[in-house]
């Protein structure tokens, strides 16, 4: 076997061997990977059983406590809304008519049943998922101020 064709032979292997481990690393992402959708996407998109994100605005009035002290609120997409139960300390800047994201599992006719639920983080900031689902759909009314409706890194 010459040194050229011993050469290709090894990158030929490594490069198998890497795409062997890229592939192995993808599949097992692929079980952690959380989706987010907005109420109205929610029912057609997800999967029963699924765990994913659904964000949008907390709907105003709906905050409430159940009789064993779980957070009840719904998310809207200001088209449809999604009654979410939520055990748990919410951060201090979870409010009415302000973004939200829960995380949880999907089961359809069921109260979304979330374990993790994530607020804005300033004044203005809302979930740069949130605000781009709104824009898609043609709801998004940015508060007035500096920095409104901005994502990270805006």
């Amino acid at each position: 076997m010459s040194r050229r064709s011993r050469r290709l032979t090894i990158i030929g292997v490594a490069g198998a061997l890497l795409a062997l481990a890229a592939s192995l690393v993808l599949a097992g992402l692929r079980d952690s990977i959380v989706y987010f959708y907005p109420p109205t996407e929610l029912a057609a998109k997800a999967k029963p059983g699924q765990r994913v994100k659904i964000g949008g605005l907390v709907e105003a009035g709906s905050i409430s406590h159940d009789s064993s002290g779980a957070l009840l609120f719904k998310v809207t997409d200001n088209r449809t809304s999604t009654a979410v139960r939520y055990t748990g300390v919410v951060p201090d800047l979870f409010k009415e008519t302000k973004g939200v994201i829960a995380e949880g599992v999907y089961q359809p006719g069921a109260v979304f049943e979330a374990d993790s639920v994530l607020a804005k983080h300033d004044e203005n900031y809302m979930p740069k998922e949130v605000v781009e689902a709104l824009k898609k759909r043609g709801e998004w009314r940015p508060d007035a101020g500096p920095g409104a409706g901005k994502g990270p890194g805006s």
